[in-house]
């Protein structure tokens, strides 16, 4: 497939992700699991991007990763594999969690990395250290509360693309024409 038409595709899919995001945002994210649908359509994020929100994040022995709506499972795949790390994918896609599970088999990392078929609206990840991203804006917005109560002081967490609302990012770092933002939780009051 010829670059410009990829661009067009990949384009066409963010364009339509909007849409999506709205019609989730109207879902009840307390439905059962079976009864949802996915929040946004599924984006890989580019292996250059990965390895740079990782870098951003400053992933190290000892971290453990969470990927929320994690796809294929790239992220956690490829923390484990670079940095030796514990993740977790959660994606409310069952398909995709196969696809991930299957992908972290042939990395030879599927000792390191699970992935979880949850909504990650309801799913438990205050163990994370690095929590990773792939959203939309609206529900990034819809995800801070839990990731601020939930989530340990000095945790970390990067976004592709996409930002929390008013909770303006501590560093944000353009990639191969991608943006990535990085926040750190605060310490409670």
């Amino acid at each position: 497939m010829k670059a410009p038409v990829l661009t067009r595709l990949v384009a066409a899919a963010l364009v339509v992700t909007p849409a999506l995001g709205q019609a989730a945002a109207a879902q009840d994210v307390t439905a059962p699991l079976a009864e949802r649908m996915p929040d946004v359509i599924y984006v890989p994020t580019p292996q250059p991007v990965v390895e740079a929100m990782l870098r951003m994040a400053n992933v190290k022995p000892g971290d453990v990763l969470y990927d929320l709506g994690s796809g294929d499972g790239r992220i956690p795949i490829t923390a484990a594999r670079l940095h030796g790390i514990q993740a977790v994918g959660i994606d409310i896609d069952p398909v995709r969690i196969g696809e991930a599970r299957t992908n972290a088999k042939k990395a030879g990392v599927d000792d390191l990395v699970s992935f979880r078929n949850e909504d990650l609206f309801q799913t438990d990840f205050k163990e994370a250290t690095v929590v990773t991203l792939y959203l939309l804006e609206t529900l990034n917005e819809k995800l801070r509360p839990k990731l601020l109560a939930e989530l340990k002081p000095g945790t970390r967490i990067v976004s592709h693309a996409f930002t929390m609302g008013d909770w303006k990012p501590e560093r944000q770092q353009e990639v191969d024409g991608r943006m990535i933002y990085f926040w750190r939780v605060p310490a409670r009051k």
